[in-house]
């Protein structure tokens, strides 16, 4: 999404997603440390101002910040600092009728040159990927126990390349929306049914699991210091999804140490 500016230098751009939810289910999902985990990355929330705020993206890319504005149901603010310096990360929810809420991100910081523009841009189309999980979850899990893992690949294939074969090795090439598949003997369990595919700039596999166990499974592709990264997002829910978790993140590391080796991101 285009970055907005005025003329006192603040530059913002912002992503928003209309889910099902009460306005206090949607809150738990998106102001407290276990629900944003259940759909992002691990986090925690000190819910208050002057609280800590963190999001876990991996070794080395974790991100730190503290709460400013704190208004329970309706929005908070957390300023974290990034390259161009203080970044003021708004979150809002808004009722909408028929049992729905308006979630929306905005991110605000100041700068006098474009440097950080193409960044922030890149942010967006995040947070639209996150946001279509979070719309699945609280439409089929919310409130349940979760527990996730993520693992990354690398590819020195061209994009369209190293995604045709990372779909083909799970069994999902060549899917479409609605359909069932399961993953092949040799590949980690995985089954489910699609929720969403893109195979354009952006390629994005989106499944809602029923093995190894109830959960959704993102998966995508995106260039990454000469390479192909090939991300791998597993969220389950229910009573048994940490022991899922421990059982199945040993298989998904080791198959994508064989097939498309990287260290775990």
């Amino acid at each position: 999404m285009p970055v907005k500016k005025n003329p006192s230098g603040e530059r913002s751009v912002e992503a928003e997603v209309e889910v099902p939810g009460t306005v206090e289910e949607v809150w738990r999902a998106i102001a407290t440390g276990p629900g944003i985990s259940s759909w992002f990355v691990p986090s925690t929330v000190e819910e208050k101002v002057g609280g800590a705020a963190s999001s876990n993206f991996g070794p080395g890319m974790e991100s730190h910040g503290t709460i400013k504005t704190w208004e329970p149901g309706q929005r908070f603010v957390v300023e974290t600092t990034e390259g161009p310096g203080p970044v003021a990360t708004e979150w809002i929810v808004e009722a909408r009728q028929g049992g729905t809420c308006v979630v929306r991100v905005v991110h605000r910081w100041f700068a006098s040159t474009d440097d950080w523009d193409k960044e922030f841009e890149g942010h967006t189309y995040g947070w639209q990927a996150f946001f279509r999980i979070l719309r699945l979850y609280l439409e089929h899990f919310a409130g349940q126990p979760s527990a996730a893992f993520q693992v990354m690949g690398m590819s020195a294939e061209a994009a369209p390349e190293a995604w045709k074969a990372f779909t083909a090795a799970i069994g999902f090439d060549s899917a479409t929306a609605g359909e069932r598949r399961q993953s092949p003997r040799g590949a980690p369990i995985l089954a489910g049914v699609i929720e969403r595919v893109s195979d354009g700039s952006h390629p994005e596999l989106l499944l809602r699991l029923d093995a190894p166990g109830p959960g959704i499974a993102h998966f995508f592709a995106m260039p990454m210091g000469g390479q192909v990264s090939l991300s791998s997002r597993l969220y389950l829910y229910g009573d048994q999804a940490a022991q899922v978790v421990a059982a199945s993140e040993p298989q998904w590391q080791a198959w994508i140490n064989e097939r498309f080796p990287c260290a775990q991101f």
